[in-house]
């Protein structure tokens, strides 16, 4: 991709945000349930603590911020998670306790199969199948 004199030198997305009423209980579902790796758990400020998570080999980290001001949980986060298999891992989120739709959306040619997800807050994620050559 051609730069332009426009363009940043930002190159990458490190971080995005998931407001959670809990951090332990959020960090339990996202490690014991999602499967995915704790990154980063470290206290700051006056109480504060930062935990940071994320798929194994992934690059970007979800953090678990609590609730606070105008941020609150139970939002459609926007997030989407890719997997190799989304039936497969409907399945096993399900037989998790996970909160998962009932049905993988199937939208036709050149649409990957998807399937929504809310965790202990409410707050929904996406998980898309990666398309071949994708």
């Amino acid at each position: 991709m051609a730069q332009t004199q426009n363009a940043t030198q930002i190159s990458d997305i490190h971080t995005v945000t998931v407001p959670v009423s809990d951090q332990d209980r959020a960090l339990a579902f996202y490690v014991d349930q999602l499967g995915f790796e704790k990154r980063m758990d470290v206290s700051y400020g006056q109480g504060q603590r930062w935990i940071e998570v994320a798929p194994a080999g992934s690059a970007t980290t979800i953090a678990l911020p609590p609730t606070g001001g105008s941020v609150k949980p139970g939002t459609d986060t926007g997030i989407r998670l890719t997997t190799r298999d989304a039936e497969a891992d409907h399945a096993r989120l399900r037989e998790r306790g996970v909160d998962v739709d009932a049905e993988i959306l199937r939208f036709g040619e050149g649409v990957p199969p998807m399937f929504s997800l809310r965790d202990t807050d409410g707050n929904t994620l996406y998980v898309v199948e990666q398309m071949a050559g994708g």
